[in-house]
C-alpha cells in the first residue's frame, strides 16, 4: 500500500512537470555549466563599454564657467560623471577597445585643448628686480580639467603605447605642449606628469618631443621671455638629462649650448633658475670638461643692475667650480676671480656678502692657489677698495676676514700686491694732477685771447 502509494506520487504528470521546471530553471542560473561564465563576463564587459560610452558623450560638452545661462548643478554632474569615467578607466581589468579609445581621446581633447588668454601679469617683463612672477590664477573649470588629467595619465600610464599611437600623435603633443603657458599651477603641474610620462613610454616621440620643447624654449629667450612654464619644462629636461649616456652626444651638447646656457639671459630667470641650474650642473657632471664652456656662458650674461639675479649666479658658479674639471682651473681662475672682486666692491651688500662668502669654498680656494700669481693682484686690490671706501659695516668686516685668510696664503705675495697697487695710485694721482695743470694753462690762454 505504502509502495504504491510511493509509485503514485512518482508518476504524477504534476509532481513531474514541477521537478523539470525547477530543474530547467536551475541550469540556466548554475555557473557551472560551460558556456555560462564568458556570457557572463562578456555581458558585464559590454554593459561597462554601454555605461563608458555614454559617459563620454555626457562630458564631451565642454562649460565655459563664464556663461550665465550655464547651471551649477551641470556642472557638478558633469564633474560627477568625470569621476565615474576614471573609476571604470581605472578599475577596467582589459585594455580598451578603439570603439572607446577613441571617442575618450576625442572628449579628452575637447575639454583640454583651448585658447589661452595672453599672461594677466604684464609686469613680468619690467624692469624691476623683485618681479615675483605671473599672479597664480586658479581657473574655475579645474574641478573638471583636474579629473581628465587624471583620466589621461592613467591611459598614458598603463595602455600599450602602440595602441595610443594613432591618437597621441604630434598634433596632440604640440596641443599639450602649448598648455604650458597656463597661468594656473595646479594645471601645469598635471601637465608636466602626463608630458613626461608620454616621454618616458612612447619613446618613439621622444625625439619630436625634445626638439618642440627646444623651439619653445628659443621663442622665449630670443622673441617674448614670456611664459608661465618654463620652470615645469625645465623641470622634465632635468629627468632627461640625468638619462643621458656617457659621453654624451653632439645634439645634447649643443642644447646645453645654445638653449641653456643663454636661459640665463632673460629677466624672468629668477622664477626658474633653480630648475634650471639642476640641468646646467647634470651636464658639467656627466663631463666635467662642459664646465669652462658652461661658466664662460654665465659670464657672458652676468646681469649689470640686476642684484637678485648676481646673488643667485654666483651661487651657481660656485657649485660649478665644485664639479668641473680641475685641469680647466688655470684658464678659469682669472677671470672667475675677476667677477667675483667686481661683486664684493658692489654698492649692493647682498652681493658683496655672497661674494665673500665664495671665499669659504674649498674648491675655489684651490682654484686660487694654483694661479696664485695671476689672481692675487685683481683680489688684493678688491680686497682693500673694500675695507677703504664700502659702506656697509658687515661687509668690511667680512672682508676683514678673508683679507686674513689671503696674507697667511702668501703674505709675501700679499705685500707686493698692496705696494703695486699703492705705486699705481700714485702713479695714477700725479696724472691727474698733471691733466688739471694742462686744461689750466689751456683756460688761462683762452681767456687771455676772450676765448672765454
Amino acid at each position: 500500500m505504502g509502495v504504491d502509494r510511493y509509485i503514485t506520487s512518482i508518476n504524477s504528470p504534476w509532481k513531474r512537470s514541477t521537478t523539470l521546471q525547477f530543474l530547467f530553471d536551475h541550469d540556466s542560473r548554475s555557473p557551472s555549466r560551460s558556456n555560462s561564465p564568458s556570457q557572463s563576463i562578456n555581458w558585464r564587459q559590454h554593459s561597462e563599454e554601454e555605461e563608458m560610452l555614454s559617459l563620454i558623450s555626457y562630458c564631451s560638452f565642454v562649460f565655459t564657467f563664464t556663461d550665465t545661462v550655464e547651471s551649477p548643478s551641470q556642472q557638478d554632474q558633469k564633474r560627477f560623471k568625470l569621476n565615474q569615467l576614471l573609476y571604470l578607466v581605472k578599475t577596467s581589468k582589459k585594455p580598451l577597445d578603439s570603439e572607446v579609445l577613441e571617442p575618450l581621446m576625442l572628449m579628452i581633447s575637447a575639454n583640454l585643448f583651448r585658447p589661452l588668454p595672453p599672461p594677466s601679469n604684464l609686469s613680468f617683463i619690467s624692469d624691476l628686480p623683485d618681479d615675483e612672477g605671473f599672479i597664480a590664477t586658479a581657473s574655475p573649470a579645474w574641478i573638471h580639467f583636474q579629473v581628465v588629467y587624471d583620466i589621461l595619465l592613467r591611459l598614458v600610464t598603463t595602455a600599450d603605447p602602440k595602441r595610443l599611437r594613432d591618437h597621441v600623435d604630434r598634433p596632440f603633443l604640440l596641443n599639450l605642449l602649448a598648455l604650458f603657458q597656463s597661468e594656473d599651477p595646479r594645471e601645469r603641474e598635471s601637465l608636466k606628469n602626463v608630458y613626461h610620462m608620454i616621454y618616458s613610454r612612447f619613446t618613439f616621440h621622444r625625439s619630436f618631443m625634445r626638439k618642440s620643447m627646444n623651439d619653445l624654449l628659443l621663442k622665449y629667450i630670443f622673441e617674448t621671455e614670456r611664459h608661465c612654464g618654463i620652470g615645469e619644462l625645465l623641470e622634465i629636461y632635468g629627468s632627461i638629462i640625468n638619462g643621458f649616456t656617457v659621453p654624451l652626444k653632439e645634439e645634447h651638447k649643443l642644447f646645453l649650448i645654445r638653449v641653456l646656457i643663454p636661459m640665463h639671459k632673460p629677466k624672468g630667470m629668477l622664477m626658474y633658475h633653480k630648475q634650471l641650474s639642476y640641468c646646467v650642473s647634470q651636464f658639467v657632471q656627466k663631463e666635467p670638461v662642459l664646465g669652462g664652456i658652461v661658466v664662460r656662458g654665465i659670464l657672458k650674461y652676468w646681469p649689470v643692475t640686476n642684484s637678485q639675479k648676481e646673488v643667485l649666479l654666483i651661487g651657481e658658479l660656485e657649485e660649478l667650480v665644485e664639479n668641473i674639471d680641475p685641469d680647466q682651473y688655470r684658464k678659469l681662475a682669472l677671470p672667475l676671480c675677476t667677477h667675483v672682486t667686481r661683486c664684493l666692491n658692489s654698492l649692493n651688500s647682498q652681493v658683496a656678502e655672497r661674494a665673500l662668502y665664495v671665499w669659504n669654498n674649498e674648491q675655489f680656494v684651490k682654484m686660487v692657489l694654483l694661479t696664485l700669481d695671476e689672481v692675487f693682484p685683481v683680489v688684493v686690490e678688491g680686497m682693500e677698495k673694500n675695507l677703504k671706501r664700502h659702506w656697509s659695516c658687515s661687509v668690511r668686516q667680512l672682508t676683514e676676514k678673508v683679507k686674513e685668510m689671503l696674507e697667511e696664503m702668501d703674505p709675501i705675495l700679499y705685500y707686493k700686491c698692496i705696494l703695486e697697487m699703492e705705486r699705481r695710485e700714485s702713479t695714477a694721482r700725479k696724472e691727474e694732477v698733471k691733466r688739471k695743470e694742462k686744461w689750466e694753462r689751456i683756460e688761462s690762454k683762452a681767456a687771455k685771447n676772450h676765448f672765454l
